[in-house]
């Protein structure tokens, strides 16, 4: 019996191996198609994400460019990556419960990575290791740190301005210069740009250098330079519109302006980075003699114990829809959700003569919500509860879209902190927040509300959206149903000092009525 040559050996492995891996990466993409909808309609409807829509393009032509160098590999299966799939697997089953889609996406992503060496090997995985692991931009990730990039570009443009010369007053994320008002919102906090040049950034550093250092400076790099270039942008669109007396650099022109200075910095970036890119040294003598040394392996893609360990693959893809249905099957039979707040609460807080300014929190698509003002001798506190229940990706309680005050209002929203409470044996502990109002005239008080928040999960109150979620999780896996609420109280005192009196006198007088009131909503299900 003659020799079956190398050559027929490897391409044969392929032609078992490619469909094998195909089958499986779509088994994975069907059964986690709710979580790839969301990232791909990210994709479309935000300017921010945009960009995520070149990422798939970008790694096929990133892994056709190592079409040679996969020729000459032996595919082969490792089946004990089904571990790490499965732990990734229960990952998106935790992340899917607490409604957190980022690390949800995060897990999807991971999961058809790691169907490449299962199905083709750690050899296959290692040559294309770099195209793999650049899928991980097509999650729409960094909105968390939106705030943040926010009040960091408000710090430099009023320090800018004012070494500047020109007389800045600033609350919050709005200043007033002598030529007009601005405020600082989410499309000015560069998120777009250092998400954008991040990924572009890596992708030229890869192509350009072979060094491992380089590369990672050279991705350092495109994630300060767009930071400290929206911060610049952000001044200069400000002094160029102060001394063209609003006429430029306002309206529309304000975001045409801010592209095209993230384009040129971008080229600049670029222009630097090639004074010190690496030839690509092309294929060597050790990696064309692979065909050789791995044509022993290529029993590894008998089609029979391939398509096995696929199967494998996709039952472990498989469990955690299968917990899942059992959670939502339980939670499906539960009723719509009304919340109705008393005329009258404990400590003699009554809605009547309880006049408090016209101010509402932004939820979005809650199951019941309901709003009061109550009035005691210690003042009047404003009571809004949003109550969810049957919670989805269009229904969340904890979500980035449920705010204070929503951008372009007039409220203004300043920094505040945690507030900690001890009632009895109970510890509580309340987000705060500060909200200043425009006054109607220069004679009138200016609202100025002390804001409370907590939230109310599996009848305890949490503070905190990460200890929110995660009570949430733990509801839901144990039975207990994905029942939540969010209270905010708020109150418009003489001071601070007078409206913190007034929330936590009617906190120590009602915060157990608010907690069988919740209690009685979720029993009526």
């Amino acid at each position: 019996m003659s020799a079956v040559p190398a050559d027929l050996r490897i391409a044969s492995g392929w032609r078992t191996a490619l469909p094998a891996f195909l089958l499986l990466a779509a088994a994975i993409l069907l059964l986690y198609r709710d979580t790839a909808l969301v990232m791909t309609g990210i994709w479309w409807r935000s300017e921010t994400f945009a960009h995520c829509l070149l990422v798939v393009p970008i790694v096929l032509w990133l892994v056709w460019r190592q079409r040679d160098r996969l020729a000459d590999l032996t595919p082969g299966p490792q089946p004990w990556l089904l571990v790490p799939m499965l732990a990734t697997a229960l990952i998106w089953l935790l992340s899917d419960l607490i409604l957190v889609d980022v690390a949800s996406q995060f897990a999807l992503v991971a999961m058809l990575l790691m169907a490449v060496p299962l199905v083709l090997g750690l050899e296959v995985a290692s040559a294309i290791l770099f195209p793999l692991l650049f899928l991980f931009f097509a999650v729409p990730f960094g909105e968390f740190v939106v705030p943040t990039m926010m009040h960091l570009t408000a710090d430099f443009t009023v320090s800018a301005l004012q070494i500047s010369g020109v007389p800045v007053f600033r609350e919050g994320q709005q200043f007033v210069i002598p030529s007009g008002n601005w405020s600082v919102i989410d499309e000015c906090s560069g998120v777009r740009y250092l998400m954008a040049s991040f990924m572009v950034g890596t992708l030229f550093a890869y192509l350009n250098y072979q060094s491992h250092g380089r590369r990672a400076a050279f991705m350092l790099f495109s994630l300060v330079m767009p930071v400290l270039a929206n911060w610049l942008r952000a001044y200069m669109i400000v002094m160029l519109a102060h001394f063209s007396g609003n006429k430029l650099a306002t309206g529309v022109d304000h975001i045409v302006y801010g592209w095209v200075f993230f384009g040129v910095i971008i080229f600049l970036m670029f222009l630097v980075g090639s004074r010190w890119s690496e030839p690509d040294p092309g294929p060597s003598g050790v990696q064309s003699s692979t065909k050789g040394s791995h044509s022993g392996q290529a029993s590894a893609g008998r089609a029979s114990p391939l398509f096995a360990w696929m199967l494998a693959g996709v039952f472990v893809a498989a469990l955690p829809h299968i917990a899942l249905f059992g959670v939502q099957r339980s939670e499906s039979s539960a009723s719509e959700a009304v919340i109705e707040l008393p005329a009258q609460l404990g400590g003699g807080w009554s809605e009547n003569g309880a006049n408090i300014v016209s101010w509402a929190p932004i939820f979005i698509n809650p199951s019941s919500e309901a709003a009061q003002a109550y009035a005691a001798p210690a003042g009047t506190v404003g009571l809004h509860i949003a109550y969810y229940r049957g919670q989805s990706d269009e229904r969340k309680l904890v979500s980035s879209t449920n705010v204070l005050v929503p951008m372009r209002s007039d409220w203004n929203l300043m920094v505040g902190g945690p507030r900690g409470m001890t009632l009895g044996t109970q510890s509580i502990t309340f987000s705060t927040a500060e909200i200043l109002g425009k006054s109607q005239s220069a004679t009138e008080r200016r609202p100025h509300l002390v804001v409370w928040r907590v939230y109310w999960i599996d009848g305890q109150f949490v503070a905190g959206d990460v200890a929110a979620k995660i009570h949430g999780g733990l509801a839901r896996l144990e039975g207990r149903g994905d029942e939540g609420a969010a209270i905010v109280l708020y109150a418009d005192g003489d001071s601070v000092e007078a409206s913190n009196g007034t929330l936590k006198a009617f906190v120590q007088d009602n915060l157990e009525p608010l907690n069988a009131l919740l209690q009685k909503t979720r029993d009526a299900r």
